[in-house]
């Protein structure tokens, strides 16, 4: 029992002098606990007031100013889609004017996507390259329209490095194998049998039900055939 007694002893010695401890550190660090507390007020009621009173409203006018563009864009009068006409603004124009909103980030993938419809395949490339999105679909879309960028401008070797990328951003089954189908397609083109093969493999076990997928056994024979 005395044991017992002397060990709860200790433990609650130990407590004591850790609380003291505790204690004493924010007596002697009072002055800067207090002005660290009052910065971090300052900058997360900055942040909401920078959201509030100034990115949100901001969000709302590229949104607004970026709606005749797409309606150009829409009608292929891809030109006033980047350039814009009169007061309204292009795609350029709303992606410079309003950059760090979602519509100036759209912008960009417009534009880039406009100057590839245009055969202005340079801008196209570096347009597409500024646009970042989580978007399942538009993250593959983008990257894939880099490697039509390429293809056009006679560089396939950069053209298949995009596609391979584009199909292992995720796994969506609505453009992915698209983009799988068009790195096969350029693999046997190069010569990379072997590489094409596996492309067309994988359209076959992971996206058998797709359009692409359809078809896709008379394509894997023809590879294997070349290797």
């Amino acid at each position: 029992m005395s044991k017992k007694t002397n060990q709860e002893e200790e433990v609650l010695v130990d407590v004591t002098q850790s609380i003291s401890k505790v204690e004493r550190f924010f007596e002697e660090n009072k002055q800067n606990i207090t002005l660290f507390a009052a910065a971090l007020v300052l900058i997360v009621g900055g942040y909401v007031s920078y959201m509030k009173f100034y990115q949100e409203p901001r969000e709302m006018e590229a949104q607004q100013e970026i709606y005749r563009a797409q309606q150009w864009f829409e009608a292929d009068s891809f030109r006033q889609a980047v350039d814009g006409m009169g007061d309204k603004l292009g795609f350029l124009d709303v992606a410079a004017d309003y950059s760090g909103t979602k519509a100036g980030n759209m912008a960009n993938y417009y534009a880039g996507i406009s100057y590839l419809r245009m055969g202005e395949y340079e801008n196209a490339i570096l347009l597409l390259d500024e646009f970042r999105t989580n978007d399942p679909i538009l993250s593959v879309m983008s990257v894939g329209a880099i490697g039509d960028a390429f293809l056009e401008m006679k560089q396939p070797e950069d053209a298949l490095d995009y596609y391979k990328k584009a199909t292992q951003i995720n796994a969506n089954d609505f453009v992915v194998p698209f983009y799988l189908l068009k790195a096969g397609l350029l693999a046997e083109e190069l010569g990379q049998n072997k590489e094409a093969l596996a492309y067309y493999q994988r359209i076959k076990s992971d996206f058998g039900d797709s359009r692409q997928g359809a078809d896709i056994e008379r394509y894997i024979a023809r590879a294997e055939q070349k290797l």
